[in-house]
Formats: structure tokens, sequence, C-alpha cells
């Protein structure tokens, strides 16, 4: 028999001003400490309703983690480099590198931009960025429930994105009144973020509405559990994140996250000297479009 999960905190993240001004509003999703969201760092749920020509953003460095960013609406990137309304891209930023994230002149989007931990021995890797398309994630859609798996395994379904930290994200859509249960590993730390409608979670009546965040129970056992997910009178949308944690304490500064404040001093000084590469000169070979 499976290990049943449950809620065992929920919230709904405040809203504020984004750093790119006017029109950007972001909500914090993480409100728990490290020690519970392991391997998750930070989630930003960023709006951007951009009615000026003005470009905002721009290049920044990124070293010893990586972003999972979701885009659930609208389209940013340049030609080569452009996500649409729900693909998923993930960069691994490892030893360090220069990412741009610039918009050009008016703009509406959504994004769920994650920070993921990196195993200790894998805080360094090369560089690499991977897309996966709307079209190419793996989607099972049956008897009211429709799920999109971008990264790990759910529901019979596997995304090709590749991992260092065994990663699960997937887009559940349920009908009204529709149930589903899913199993994912026991041991990975998860948590829920509702889009849309509600959702009952397990067999208790906790129910998560729109903009709350629920934060399942976690076991030492490394064998599956269930997820019942019971969708309300208008029905849900749901993305779940789960991840194995990897136990290891972080050091996180501005853009960089480390095992020590000598590491952080030292990507400080290499981003200084010129030496991190901008994400697009990547080799080819790390630079994956499923």
């Amino acid at each position: 028999m499976f290990l049943p999960r449950k809620l065992v905190n929920r919230y709904t993240p405040p809203t504020q001003q984004g750093f790119l001004g006017a029109g950007h509003l972001a909500s914090p999703v993480i409100q728990v400490d490290f020690t519970e969201s392991d391997p998750f760092i930070m989630l930003m749920d960023d709006r951007l309703n951009k009615q000026d020509d003005h470009p905002a953003g721009g290049p920044h460095p990124h070293a010893g983690f990586e972003t999972v960013s979701l885009l659930l609406e609208g389209t940013m990137g340049d030609e080569v480099h452009q996500l649409k309304g729900g693909d998923l891209q993930l960069m691994t930023a490892g030893s360090g590198i220069i990412h741009t994230e610039t918009i050009e002149g008016k703009a509406s989007l959504r994004l769920l931009q994650l920070w993921l931990n990196l195993p200790k021995r894998d805080r360094w890797a090369q560089p690499r960025v991977q897309d996966i398309s709307l079209e190419k994630a793996p989607r099972l859609n049956q008897d009211g429930v429709d799920i999109r798996v971008y990264s790990g395994s759910l529901a019979g379904l596997t995304s090709p994105i590749q991992n260092y930290t065994p990663l699960l994200i997937a887009d559940i859509r349920l009908q009204p009144n529709v149930i589903t249960i899913q199993q994912i590993p026991g041991n990975y730390t998860a948590f829920l973020y509702i889009l849309a409608g509600s959702v009952q979670v397990g067999d208790d009546t906790n129910v998560l509405q729109q903009d709350q965040v629920g934060w399942l129970n976690r076991y030492s056992d490394t064998s599956q559990s269930n997820l019942k997910l019971s969708a309300g009178e208008n029905g849900s949308r749901v993305i779940l994140y789960a991840g194995e944690p990897q136990g290891d304490a972080i050091v996180s500064h501005g853009p960089f996250i480390a095992d020590t404040q000598e590491d952080i001093r030292r990507l400080y000084q290499e981003y200084r000297q010129g030496k991190m590469s901008h994400i697009s000169t990547v080799p080819a070979s790390q630079r994956i479009l499923w």
C-alpha cells in the first residue's frame, strides 16, 4: 500500500512590486526555510504587463544552481532562444554563466522561475541549457484529467529533460469534481501551486484555493507515495513541484549559490574579471532542444 500524502502547510504568497518597474508584479512562492524546501531555493511568480517601449532587464550572472523557467503566458527571449506560453527552459548555471533576460517593447507575460539546488558533486557542472516546448512535453488527457510532464515521471509519462537533481514538474488540470491519484517518490519534497479553481488534497478536508501554495508531508522512505487530488466545482489547474532533497547546507548571495563564503568571493571575482561566458556561447552539445 502506498504512503499517503497530505497537506502540512498552506498559505497565499504576497504580491509585491517587481524589479522591472511599472506593470511588473512578483510573488515569492516559497515562504519556508531551505531545510524544509530543499532542493527548492526560490520560486517567483512574475506577472508583467509592460506598456512602454523601453527595454527591461538585461545580462546578469548565475552560478552553483539551476534555473527552471515555465512560461505560462506570453513570449520571451530572442529568435534563437524564444519561449512561448507553455514552454519550459532548464538552465544549468553550474560553474558560472551570464544570462540575458531582456524584454523589448510592450509585453504581457506570466513566468514561474525556480532556483533549483544542484547536488554538491555537480555544483560546478559545465553550463547547459535545455528547452522543451508545450507540444513536446509528454501529455495524458483522459477522464477529465489533463497532465503535462515537463521534468521527471508521473502518470506513466516521462520527460526527456536531463536532471542532476531528480525533479518532477507537472501541469495538472482537472475537470469539475474529478479525482486523480498519482504516485510520487515518498522522500521527495513536494508542493502544489494553484493557478485556477480549487483542489482538495488527500483524504482530509484541506482545500487549496487559487493562488495558494500547499506543502506536502515527506517520508524518509524512498518508495512511492499516493498524491490524491480532488477538484472543486469549478475544476482546478495545479503545478506540482517535487524533488529529491540533497541534505547539504548552501550559501546564497545575490545571483550565486555555493558551499562556502570563499566560493562566493571567488565567483564575484571571476565575474568581474570577465571569466564567465554568456549562455549563448555554450557548445552545441550543451544546448538541447527537445
